[in-house]
């Protein structure tokens, strides 16, 4: 019989990682299924450090859902430690991870050479970084890309099939007809599920035949706000900023949703209620991303973009007139001059690096400050902190008291909500077994009530556990 083991991302949100095992004729084929990067949380660092063992040297082949770091952040790492097999993920989570992949070994050299520095001094051991750009070259040479409804073979009699998730550039789902046991059984992963009420992203894919689901719930115990009421409350926050005199603070995630932000920000720009005179994408990261979104809009939502080429008569420059890109750190630490008047979008999303520690030093003891959180805060971030009510927060070594307002905006989110997620596995038939990843606890335990009530019995994994298909 061929078995899963869950490796990841199990009574959590990130770290993503599944073992599958396909008993072949002579021999165990082993495929990987995600291999993400542990986020937030004391554990994640001594997590994220966990060497693979033999795993590198008896891998074939690693699937890949998307390019988010939870679900990709270690695969040079796996690289480092002697994988050399094919990646399979869509041509836009293979241009994704060449950006993302990037930059998450320039901080962590840059982290890396920071903490060593505190170590020479005190005569502590020096560490090394979980990978580096060399690795990160050797994981994008390895990476095969395909395109959404082309069947693939793989080791051990397999065939992937990739869905468009609707979730970011590239996202899918991802489908495994897997030999077990003198059957073929069908795993379907959910990846991350997009919000149909995003813009640029297509609807995720409904699929209707499985054996067992692995499902996301990040969401599974809330809906989000309809989305006209959500762009209503920017819309608010906003006029209130310029009302106040102070500036806006948006941490940004790189992927999807700066290219989300911005969209609006076009669209309330071209209505005549963007009242700030500049908006700043202060994000190198993001403003690659937002970059390769714009190549690659004929993969988006046509329906979205006609918007806004009919709002700017079809001249792209025109999306966003007063958008500002500052690529380097010199023009980064130059919008520290402005008081007010301006919506500085800034990474990373969680608050947990990046610039927008730096802008928070100016910004977020001032009163007139607001403070958008448009993402999901995991816990044991500083975006967290913050949501939850922190009156004081350290930042870069200064204690800052927390004076700004805060708006959380979940109607933004690029994940599917309660209904969303029962309206997805609801359309499987013959009712397979349904695992829940990807979640906290809490938000698990409410989606997998509400399953019950639907008639649907799912199972919340722990690590390591392990079953047969």
């Amino acid at each position: 019989m061929s078995t899963l083991t869950f490796q990841g991302a199990v009574k959590e949100v990130t770290g993503s990682r599944y073992l599958l095992e396909v008993d072949g004729d002579h021999c165990t084929h082993r495929l990987l299924l995600e291999c993400g990067l542990h986020q937030g949380g004391g554990d994640a660092d001594e997590a994220n450090a966990r060497g693979f063992g033999r795993l590198p040297g008896e891998l074939e082949a690693v699937v890949l859902s998307h390019g988010h770091l939870d679900h990709s952040g270690l695969l040079p790492k796996l690289v480092r430690e002697g994988y050399d097999g094919p990646i399979h993920c869509t041509r836009g989570t293979r241009d994704l991870l060449e950006i993302m992949l990037q930059d998450a070994a320039f901080i962590m050299a840059k982290d890396v050479e920071w903490e060593n520095k505190w170590r020479r001094r005190h005569g502590k051991p020096l560490i090394e970084p979980l990978y580096e750009l060399k690795d990160v070259e050797r994981t994008l040479a390895l990476c095969t890309s395909h395109g959404y409804g082309q069947p693939v073979s793989l080791p051990g009699g397999v065939t992937l099939v990739f869905h468009d998730a609707g979730h970011i550039l590239g996202s899918a789902i991802v489908e495994l007809a897997v030999p077990s046991g003198g059957q073929t059984r069908r795993l379907v992963f959910s990846g991350d599920l997009g919000n149909p009420s995003s813009v640029l992203m297509k609807d995720p894919e409904k699929l209707h035949e499985a054996d067992l689901v692995l499902m996301e719930s990040t969401y599974g115990d809330r809906d989000h706000r309809p989305l006209d009421e959500t762009l209503e409350e920017f819309a608010q926050v906003l006029e209130e900023a310029h009302a106040a005199g102070g500036n806006v603070l948006i941490p940004a995630f790189a992927v999807g949703r700066t290219q989300e932000i911005l969209y609006h920000l076009s669209v309330l720009y071209h209505e005549g209620r963007l009242r700030q005179q500049l908006v700043f994408l202060d994000s190198p990261m993001a403003i690659k991303v937002t970059e390769l979104y714009h190549r690659a809009r004929k993969s988006l939502d046509p329906d979205d973009l006609k918007v806004l080429n009919v709002a700017a008569s079809g001249d792209t420059s025109r999306y966003l007139p007063i958008l500002r890109m500052t690529r380097t750190v010199e023009e980064s630490m130059a919008i520290n001059r402005i008081h007010g008047g301006a919506i500085i979008i800034a990474g990373a999303g969680m608050c947990n690096g990046g610039r927008i520690l730096h802008h928070f030093r100016y910004n977020l003891e001032k009163p007139s400050t607001r403070l958008v959180i448009v993402g999901f805060q995991a816990g044991g971030t500083l975006g967290r902190q913050i949501v939850d009510g922190a009156e004081r927060v350290r930042v870069m070594g200064q204690d800052l008291a927390v004076k700004a307002r805060v708006h959380t905006i979940g109607g933004f989110s690029a994940h599917a909500g309660q209904t969303q997620l029962l309206g997805w596995v609801g359309a499987f038939r013959h009712r397979p077994r349904v695992y829940l990843v990807h979640g906290e606890p809490g938000a698990q335990r409410a989606l997998q009530a509400l399953l019950e009530q639907s008639g649907i019995d799912a199972e919340i994994p722990a690590f390591g556990d392990r079953l047969e298909l």
